[in-house]
């Protein structure tokens, strides 16, 4: 796993935190953000968006890598990942997949409330991943 730098770190988590506030979770009452580092430097966030039609809804991870891919990033080093929750919210596999099209390397970061921080490389999170072979 690659090392990140402890300043982009935790600004990655304050942005996580700032998208969290912002989430749409009038059923579940989870607020997850999320912020994600392209290897050009620019940093992208979201909050998950929930639906009445739950397949609809959409998860922090994913509105945040859309937004940057949108704007031209295809290549992340970190995405970080925070809740509401009291304990570590952990990118679920739907996220897990769609992360990995752009690189089982990408730096998972998971922040609890609290203070707690871990780190995993995707591929830890994600092994075996399905991808085509270009």
């Amino acid at each position: 796993m690659k090392k990140l730098d402890a300043k982009k770190e935790r600004l990655l988590i304050s942005e996580a935190r700032k998208a969290a506030r912002k989430a749409y979770s009038p059923f579940s009452k989870v607020e997850v953000g999320a912020a994600i580092l392209a290897s050009d430097g620019r940093m992208f966030s979201g909050c998950n968006v929930e639906n009445s039609s739950y397949g609809l809804s959409i998860c922090a991870e994913r509105t945040a890598a859309v937004k940057a891919v949108s704007s031209g990033a295809r290549s992340f080093e970190a995405v970080a990942v925070v809740s509401n929750l009291e304990g570590l919210t952990y990118p679920c596999g739907a996220c897990r997949q769609f992360l990995s099209e752009f690189g089982n390397d990408i730096v998972v970061i998971v922040a609890a409330k609290g203070g707690k921080v871990m780190r995993h490389g995707l591929g830890e999170l994600l092994p075996e991943t399905f991808l085509l072979k270009k």
